[in-house]
């Protein structure tokens, strides 16, 4: 295990007031590759320390470094704003990796729930100008990431329209709704299928880990299920992990096994190799 060096409120941009910015946990040892981390929420909630000690300072002691990241929240951001703020984070992680003391070269993302999401649509975008925006400069550096950790977020964004009348008079509406902009998603619509990860998957995608519990009341495990499916029909490497006994958040993805399991699979494709 490695010892952890925190450094917080790192400015990346500020946006009409909102400041992106993000906390470094540093493990000891030279340029350690790195992985940016994208918190949960709905998109409406959360904040880059969230799950310091146990989640980010975690997964740092087995020698990645984090990189926590804030980014806009609904409703004042609605796609595709939150990815810009998450490219504008990596391309701002390599601008400044010899100042981090980070392998800049090869970065990954990571993200839970919401920012499972977020984190999905930019390792799914490379090159895609409507995703890329032009939040904090640095345009001269790539948002390319080079592996993706995907904890129980969503695939289909239009899934949750798929309800009868009487669910959606009695439901409140889905949480898919605040990163559309929109009060309700009344059916699938061609919007929420370009904002979904499905609609994205490509043979050329960065390796995926993705991981679910199976008493997950919130995202169903399906939606990682049909990712990950997606994925491999494509051609593309992904590993899907089934949590037993997890439900959303559940501590069992905090665990010291799952962690490592976590920061392996990052090393193994965030380690330059001869």
């Amino acid at each position: 295990m490695n010892d952890v060096i925190v450094k917080t409120d790192l400015t990346i941009a500020t946006i009409d007031g909102f400041e992106v910015a993000a906390d470094l946990y540093r493990p000891s040892g030279e340029a350690p590759p790195l992985v940016i981390y994208i918190h949960g929420g709905g998109w409406q909630l959360g904040d880059k320390a969230d799950g310091a000690s146990e989640r980010l300072e975690g997964l740092a002691s087995h020698g990645v470094a984090v990189l926590s990241v804030n980014y806009r929240l609904a409703p004042k951001a609605a796609f595709p704003n939150p990815i810009h703020d998450v490219k504008a984070a990596v391309r701002w992680a390599r601008a400044n990796a010899a100042s981090l003391d980070v392998d800049g070269d090869r970065i990954g993302i990571w993200g839970a729930s919401a920012g499972a999401y977020l984190a999905t649509m930019v390792g799914l975008s490379d090159r895609d100008t409507d995703l890329e925006g032009d939040v904090g400069g640095n345009q001269d550096q790539s948002s390319r990431v080079d592996a993706v950790v995907h904890w129980f977020g969503p695939s289909d964004l239009s899934a949750n329209s798929r309800r009868s009348p009487v669910e959606s008079f009695l439901l409140p509406p889905p949480f898919e709704t605040a990163i559309l902009g929109e009060s309700e998603v009344e059916a699938p619509t061609a919007a929420s299928w370009n904002a979904s990860p499905l609609s994205r998957v490509h043979r050329a995608a960065p390796p995926f880990l993705i991981a679910h519990g199976d008493r997950d009341r919130i995202t169903p495990i399906e939606q990682s299920r049909h990712l990950h499916d997606a994925l491999v029909a494509a051609g593309a490497d992904s590993t899907f992990t089934v949590l037993g006994g997890a439900g959303h958040e559940g501590r069992e993805f905090d665990s010291t096994a799952n962690l490592a399991q976590t920061a392996a699979f990052l090393r193994a494709h965030l380690t330059p190799r001869d």
